[in-house]
């Protein structure tokens, strides 16, 4: 398998010789990898930088949400929901972002890339103590975001949506229902 540092040389030489673009070189390298494209070879190649946390640590399991404005995603992920951001990744300056977001150790992918995820995507949080996350959100007075709570036999559920249609539901988890 190519590293990711092979790879970005690789990029740099091939893209100053021909004109065979940077991107298109990352691509076919992860592809020559067995990836299915760049940025999943970056999320998961040890020493990837940037990049998610290798080790002990790292989630298991990382959604990847499509969003179409960075800026945008940045401002309501970090600045109203709370959210930590965590590290981007773009190509060239003026190519899509791949970004990294955590709430209390979890993550979520952001992508500006096409095919990277569908938008309208559902995804489900667990937080510890949801009445109190959701007032923290409420005092805001966010224009578009006043949620509710609901009461389900597997705990309370609070559903958001971000501006590019996907679908957050923050979830309190309780002992199941003994009926």
């Amino acid at each position: 398998m190519i590293t990711i540092e092979e790879a970005k040389r690789l990029a740099r030489e091939l893209s100053s010789v021909s004109d065979v673009g940077h991107s298109r070189v990352l691509e076919a390298a992860a592809h020559a990898s067995g990836f299915r494209d760049w940025n999943t070879m970056a999320a998961a190649a040890p020493g990837a930088v940037p990049g998610p946390a290798a080790g002990a640590d790292a989630p298991l399991v990382v959604p990847v949400l499509r969003v179409f404005d960075h800026a945008i995603a940045g401002s309501f992920y970090c600045d109203h929901l709370g959210f930590t951001w965590q590290w981007e990744h773009r190509f060239e300056p003026d190519l899509p972002v791949y970004a990294e977001v955590s709430l209390d150790g979890r993550a979520l992918h952001l992508s500006e890339h096409h095919g990277d995820a569908a938008p309208g995507a559902g995804v489900m949080i667990t937080v510890p103590d949801l009445r109190a996350y959701r007032a923290g959100l409420l005092a805001q007075a966010h224009p578009n975001s006043r949620p509710g709570i609901e009461r389900n036999a597997w705990g309370l559920t609070m559903l958001v949506t971000d501006p590019f249609g996907n679908r957050l539901t923050f979830w309190e988890r309780s002992a199941p229902d003994p009926t």
